[in-house]
């Protein structure tokens, strides 16, 4: 009843003891109990419900099996630390259960799991005392000993009187007798039937009286034992290939052929069984005594490195599990026993075949059961392992994804990006409005020249980051950008009605912008030049390499021509511009007709401010705001603004934008 996990879940459970034992006032035996039976149905629950019925037909068997049980789970759980039990049978029928365990403290567990068993399992209630407690200095430390008495009653039984009882001892006693004397007549019969072969054979014989009456098969069945043992010497050491007699003194007399190969010490006559072997468990001192105290629990020994053959000493320990029986008549134990392997690859360390081990031995077959476990098992941990590498580069893939998808919709518009994406045709569409926007750097040829082509990189590439935030800030698609010409479009590819007064405030803060970016020849702010115009446009996706979401239309070669026709640090405005603007908020001032190549005469406009807004507004910056008491404190922009100059960015902008800078 183990699990690898069970010493940190009885931690837990005696920390929580102690905090119930405090709140609520109950004895620390009394939870420890409770918590014994609550164990036994988890295990029950686990899974393990077959295999403890299955440990013995009553209470006493059962406890006796423990140590194969725990012994049978320590194949699967290796670091399991199991406690070890002993069933004493008194000589005046009481019963003792003796417990071992390295973790002091938790004994009154037991009696919940026993007494839990005995109501489920068996239909007797079960009372257990503590008659000693101890602690053992064994080979390996200090182990807690605990002897508990037992007394069981059958359950539902009521107490009865001291005359009730001898008569019903009484009538027990005439009924046995009754039923033996039956039994030797019903012999005698079916004996003198057996003498005529044709009758009745042996086996039908035997059959019939096992049968006879009411009695269980095991108060009518007698072995038969023979006069002497029909097998010889060299024939018993083969056929039990790993065995050892020995006295009480614990030498050696006897043992079988395949122990003397890989224990050769053995051969030599009068050597002391403690001398090659140690105890693994039950943790005991080795002498003949405790053997026959722990006569019924499983014994595992262990070779002693030093005493190996030198050729032999660098392999692993052999270690040997087997059943200790007394044979009283010569003063002898026999050790009865099998290779304590786990693996084909124990068995190949070992130096060892599967030959070696009796055909009759169900080693064999548990070597073999526990290499497909493990194979499975390590099948099982490969595809954990996958699972998880898949999970991470799951992970990653999906982190490359969105850098991909933030870079890919910098490019394209996101629904235009989506289509391209699942193999469709882009169709071109008509904007019958939209504002254009083109900039450029005043003298950029004339800085070309005088700087190295890193400064101008430099330069373009901190202007340009701050062009890119401010898109975000305003809701304005940025076209692209060729050399120190950078284009933007409200109003494209998703219209708007307020397009040209996103379009202006995004000018007023590239000016502002451009401030604070250093020309690399005079070390002075750049200055820069600002055309815009609004009217319809045709857009599309052009190009199969790379494509780019492009703008056509005699709209374009305007918006070029206010740039191109501009002032330095100015915002240059076409008159349909001027109109989208006018009543809107904003301060403009006419410049008066020019004339525009390929256009004529024109009457343009420059654009100085927005009435309604701060310069921290139109830059997206946090406001500052004084309280009554004259300090300041930063609060966010409005998420809309008056005239519609200022709107909530787009959010595969302002993810490109973070990513850029």
């Amino acid at each position: 009843m183990k699990t690898t996990q069970r010493t940190a879940h009885t931690s837990q459970g005696i920390l929580f003891s102690e905090y119930a034992l405090d709140a609520t006032g109950v004895s620390m035996e009394a939870i420890l109990k409770l918590f014994g039976e609550y164990f036994f149905q988890f295990c029950k629950m686990s899974g393990y419900d077959r295999m403890l019925r299955t440990l013995g037909g009553n209470l006493m068997e059962f406890m006796e099996n423990l140590d194969a049980l725990h012994s049978y789970l320590a194949l699967s759980y290796q670091e399991m630390n199991a406690p070890s039990f002993r069933v004493e049978r008194g000589t005046d029928g009481k019963t003792f259960l003796h417990y071992y365990s390295d973790r002091s403290g938790l004994c009154h567990i037991v009696p919940g799991i026993i007494e839990a068993v005995a109501k489920d399992f068996f239909d007797t209630d079960v009372t257990m005392d503590i008659l000693d407690m101890n602690e053992e200095v064994e080979r390996t430390g200090k182990k807690e000993h605990v002897v508990f008495l037992i007394v069981q009653r059958a359950r539902g039984k009521m107490r009865k009187t001291k005359t009730d009882r001898l008569q019903d001892n009484q009538v027990i006693e005439r009924d046995q007798e009754a039923f033996q004397a039956a039994l030797l007549r019903m012999k005698k019969k079916y004996l003198n039937i057996s003498a005529c072969p044709v009758k009745k054979s042996h086996w039908d014989v035997v059959r019939s009286i096992v049968t006879f009456g009411k009695g269980h098969v095991a108060n009518a069945f007698e072995p038969v034992y023979p006069e002497k043992l029909w097998i010889e010497e060299k024939t018993f050491c083969n056929a039990f290939p790993f065995h050892i007699v020995f006295d009480e003194s614990l030498q050696v007399k006897q043992a079988g052929v395949n122990i003397q190969k890989y224990v050769p010490g053995l051969q030599t006559q009068k050597i002391q069984l403690n001398e090659y072997f140690s105890i693994i468990h039950p943790q005991i001192a080795f002498n003949i005594f405790s053997i026959r105290e722990f006569i019924n629990s499983q014994f595992v020994l262990k070779t002693r490195r030093e005493m190996m053959p030198v050729a032999r000493q660098s392999q692993p320990t052999l270690k040997l599990r087997g059943q200790m029986i007394w044979m009283e008549s010569m003063q002898c134990m026999v050790y009865l026993c099998s290779p304590k392997l786990h693996s084909l690859q124990e068995l190949e360390e070992c130096n060892m075949h599967l030959s070696d081990i009796a055909l009759h031995d169900t080693t064999r077959d548990l070597i073999l059961l526990n290499q497909q476990r493990l194979a499975e098992m390590e099948l099982s941990n490969q595809l954990e392992r996958k699972k998880e590498e898949l999970r991470v580069l799951s992970k990653h893939l999906a982190i490359e994804k969105e850098k991909t998808e933030t870079l890919l919709y910098a490019m394209l518009p996101k629904h235009v990006a989506n289509q391209l994406r699942e193999g469709k045709r882009v169709a071109a569409g008509e904007f019958k409005s939209c504002t254009i926007l083109f900039s450029d750097v005043v003298t950029f040829t004339n800085i070309c020249a005088a700087c190295e082509p890193i400064q101008i990189v430099n330069m373009l590439n901190s202007m340009y980051s701050k062009f890119d935030r401010l898109t975000s800030v305003h809701a304005v698609y940025k076209v692209e950008t060729i050399g120190d010409a950078y284009m933007v479009v409200g109003g494209v590819p998703v219209p708007v009605g307020s397009h040209a007064q996103r379009v202006a405030n995004f000018a007023l803060g590239m000016r502002i912008s451009a401030k604070e970016v250093m020309n690399p020849v005079t070390g002075e702010p750049i200055q820069i030049r600002v055309g815009v115009h609004t009217g319809p446009v045709l857009a599309g996706v052009v190009g199969d390499k790379m494509p780019r979401y492009c703008l056509f239309g005699d709209t374009v070669n305007t918006a070029s021509r206010m740039e191109s026709h501009g002032l330095p640090n100015k915002v240059h405005l076409s008159p349909t511009t001027y109109r989208a603007l006018k009543n809107q908020g904003f301060q403009i001032i006419e410049r008066g007709e020019i004339e525009v190549k390929g256009k004529g005469k024109m009457t343009t406009y420059f654009l100085i401010q927005n009435l309604n807004a701060t310069e921290d507004e139109i830059m997206g910056r946090p406001k500052t705001a004084r309280d009554h008491k004259g300090s300041t404190q930063e609060v966010s922009l409005p998420t809309t603004m008056l005239q519609g100059s200022v709107q909530p960015s787009c959010p595969e902008h302002a993810s490109l934008a973070s990513w850029l800078l």
